[in-house]
């Protein structure tokens, strides 16, 4: 069944959590002009208590949208998405409020019952993300390779929230190599605070809610002018700033500023590289994240006997993705 491994994931608390109007707002203000006369689905939003739909309410004539469609899953047990009780999973289909697009009341507007689950996997959503230009919400984090598989197999424009980690799913990971995905405008080392059903544990309160600390960043396929600025170079090559690895043909840097200018080869570097790739000025060769070999993923020969991930004097190192310049940063 399509919904026992969402039954599974509302298990882990890795998928509970909510977004703050406060990061939509920041990380949305960078992307107005993408929105004009376009349909938004939000397929994982209860429209009564969700932020994502608050915020395109709300924008929805000063951005000129066409659309807004939000779904929510639902079961017989506590949602995993919406900290409102119901029976059904719900959906709404929006088109602005054509008496007052100022106002924050949507307490009128109607929602309407799915006749399924609300599965995003399910035939009925399905039809609903077919009729959408551009997909923005928060994903479950447990299926995450599965939420961005369908947004790709159906050619979706999307902006999610993911767990940082997912960067090195090979899934995913084949993506940014292709230039099919990208880091968006919020820093890969802000990480987020987002809020808590209630019963949950927190960590603080933030803005009346209760909120904890979660590595996650945006992941988008909308262009952004972040990912055409250069990384600039300013410091110089030798072997004993930049060990090579034990196990492969590469050198080590531990932070991104630190990418020598004058080095050539390949260069191995954190995953939060991502947030400064520039694809005109570096080549993403592979990533080296697992003890297993994949040439496929890893991209260059591996020169050791067992662990396949990065070693320096026989320790591992945290996941390395592998690059190479293409020209020299200014």
């Amino acid at each position: 069944m399509a919904n026992e491994t969402l039954k599974s994931a509302k298990k882990n608390k890795n998928d509970e959590f909510y977004t703050q109007l406060c990061d939509i707002e920041k990380e949305l203000s960078h992307y107005k002009e993408h929105f004009y006369g376009k349909t938004v689905l939000c397929n994982c939003d209860d429209p009564r208590v969700s932020n994502f739909f608050r915020f395109f309410a709300l924008k929805f004539k000063e951005w000129g949208l066409k659309r807004l469609i939000t779904t929510c899953y639902k079961n017989q047990d506590v949602d995993l998405f919406s900290q409102n009780d119901c029976e059904k999973a719900v959906w709404l289909d929006y088109y602005g409020n054509p008496n007052d697009n100022t106002s924050t009341d949507f307490s009128t507007v109607e929602v309407k019952e799915l006749k399924g689950d609300g599965d995003f996997r399910s035939k009925e959503c399905i039809e609903l993300l077919k009729q959408a230009d551009i997909v923005v919400t928060n994903p479950p984090f447990s299926l995450f390779r599965e939420y961005v598989a369908q947004l790709v197999e159906y050619d979706k424009k999307f902006l999610i929230i993911g767990n940082k980690n997912a960067v090195t799913y090979k899934e995913i990971f084949s993506l940014f190599k292709e230039n099919k995905i990208r880091i968006g405008y919020r820093n890969m080392n802000s990480d987020f605070w987002l809020e808590v059903p209630e019963g949950n544990s927190f960590e603080k309160v933030e803005n009346g809610k209760k909120v904890k600390h979660i590595m996650a960043c945006w992941y988008t396929n909308l262009p952004t002018t972040k990912q055409e600025e250069v990384l600039v170079l300013y410091k110089k090559y030798t072997p004993e700033e930049y060990p090579k690895y034990d196990n492969y043909d590469a050198i080590d840097v531990s932070k991104v500023t630190d990418i020598p200018q004058d080095y050539n080869g390949v260069i191995g570097v954190p995953i939060t590289f991502l947030d400064k790739y520039n694809p005109e000025q570096f080549e993403i060769v592979g990533m080296i994240s697992s003890a297993g070999y994949n040439k496929e993923v890893v991209g260059i020969d591996f020169l050791g006997e067992k662990d396949a991930r990065p070693l320096i004097n026989g320790k591992n190192i945290y996941a390395r993705i592998l690059i190479k310049k293409k020209r020299e940063g200014r």
